[in-house]
């Protein structure tokens, strides 16, 4: 029988509640696969006073641990920490970092807080799994706290060049904690090929074989799991009465023009305002296209308390505004830019209903966006994929038309290459696309992970 199985985020999908996306249904999966466990992580609830223990809920054999944060943590950990340092830099943006010693002090705390509250739920014989990067240092304070078995943690995010990477004044500290891990699990080759060289650079790691380093007095399994989503269910989805319904909202106010799709968070890492840019540089440049074709982003606010983010949004109220000015005429508004989330079932049959999927951040870790797009196409009439170079879906997705999100002019190209290319060749793609989509999903990611954290010595 396998080791029961003890999932720590920064986030926890409580029993009940519905799942908010592909990753939650996986790791609730994982557990229910393992004969039940344990899932840690922060309520979501901000509370005045620090709390000693953690509220337990269950689901069938599933136990969820959940802890409150204070204001102080909360503005310290979260917002400050992991969203004003940690974020910017993982995704290659040291201009807009802030480094503050108080807001590493506090993410400080609240891994160790976190590490001594789940230490008291674990067994000898339990297997420990940790993700991203707000809980980088939790495994080290596991250690700290008594814990000895075996433990993995995942990256959801970009992890940089060494060059960028140590530009956290806090990096040394960062990576032994890192290092305190059985395995290390990162979206891309890129990814991990940057962690092993800062190790070896860095940290005098020397290598003992092509997985495995000893840094720090231990050996540390160092792999790439390029995490999938559940193709069968998106394009389920994509059929669906929401699916449909959504679609059929949609196309009666486009009137079947040619239709451009982007989803994203209302993140800086997502490319957005180059994205409109080379739209309206596609209009420019193709007089015939003008009232022919739409483009429709839809990109939720997150983390508004961010000053970078306030910004993002007003350029993107500016650029929507002025191309839609420069271009729209009495029938035909050029972009239609929604800042509100959708629900997955409606965000599926709106990737169907698209002629072109436009997914192109800066710097992304994997971009299940992506994977969405392909797995909602009808596979007589396939939409076509423009992707990022430097999302991490890229490594696995070569036949999908791979852009310079930075090129404004190359990416107008691919849009309009996208737009006008022939059904033969559309499927032909999708062909390739679909296959790498089914053949590394989410159930294969998540086996993947435990199936080589079990593996590990510790």
């Amino acid at each position: 029988m396998s080791a029961r199985l003890i999932i720590a985020s920064n986030r926890i999908a409580l029993p009940g509640a519905p799942k908010p996306g592909g990753l939650a249904v996986a790791l609730a999966d994982a557990l229910a696969e393992r004969g039940g466990g344990i899932w840690f992580g922060w309520s979501g609830e901000v509370v005045e006073r620090e709390t000693r223990g953690v509220r337990l809920f269950a689901e069938g054999l599933v136990e969820y641990a959940v802890a409150d944060l204070t204001p102080e943590e909360y503005e310290g950990y979260y917002l400050g920490y992991s969203n004003r340092a940690l974020w910017p830099v993982f995704h290659y943006r040291v201009d807009l970092a802030h480094f503050d010693e108080a807001d590493f002090a506090a993410y400080e705390h609240v891994n160790r807080r976190f590490a001594r509250l789940l230490v008291q739920f674990t067994r000898p014989d339990d297997v420990v799994w940790v993700h991203d990067y707000h809980l980088m240092l939790m495994g080290q304070e596991m250690r700290a706290s008594g814990w000895d078995g075996r433990m993995g943690f995942f990256l959801h995010i970009p992890f940089p060049a060494p060059e960028i990477f140590s530009a956290l004044p806090q990096h040394q500290r960062l990576a032994r904690g890192l290092c305190s891990y059985d395995l290390i699990g990162f979206q891309t080759n890129r990814d991990t090929a940057n962690f092993r060289r800062y190790l070896i650079e860095n940290a005098g790691a020397v290598v003992e074989d092509a997985r495995t380093l000893r840094v720090f007095d231990r050996s540390v399994r160092i792999e790439t799991f390029s995490i999938g989503i559940d193709p069968d269910e998106f394009a389920e989805l994509a059929e669906s009465r929401e699916g449909r319904a959504a679609a059929e909202r949609l196309g009666k106010i486009t009137e079947n023009r040619a239709l451009v799709i982007g989803v994203d968070r209302m993140d800086y890492s997502k490319g957005l305002p180059q994205r409109m840019e080379a739209f309206g540089r596609v209009l420019d440049d193709h007089v015939e296209l003008r009232g022919d074709v739409s483009f429709v982003q839809i990109a939720p606010p997150s983390r508004e308390a961010v000053d970078a983010y306030q910004m993002l949004r007003e350029q993107l109220d500016q650029l929507a505004g002025r191309i839609n000015a420069d271009y729209a005429d009495l029938d035909w508004m050029p972009i239609r830019y929604l800042a509100r989330s959708y629900g997955r079932g409606s965000l599926a049959g709106l990737y169907r209903l698209a002629r072109v999927g436009l997914v192109t951040p800066l710097m992304d870790g994997m971009n299940l966006v992506a994977k969405e797009f392909i797995a909602a196409q009808h596979p007589d009439d396939p939409g076509a994929l423009v992707l990022s170079e430097f999302a991490g879906a890229a490594e696995q997705l070569p036949a999908a038309i791979l852009v310079n999100p930075h090129d404004i002019a190359a990416m107008a190209d691919a849009i309009f290459r996208a737009l006008s290319m022939p059904i033969e060749e559309r499927r032909e793609r999708w062909q390739s696309l679909i296959a790498n989509v089914r053949e590394q999903d989410i159930a294969w990611w998540r086996r993947a992970f435990l199936a080589s954290l079990d593996d590990t010595q510790t």
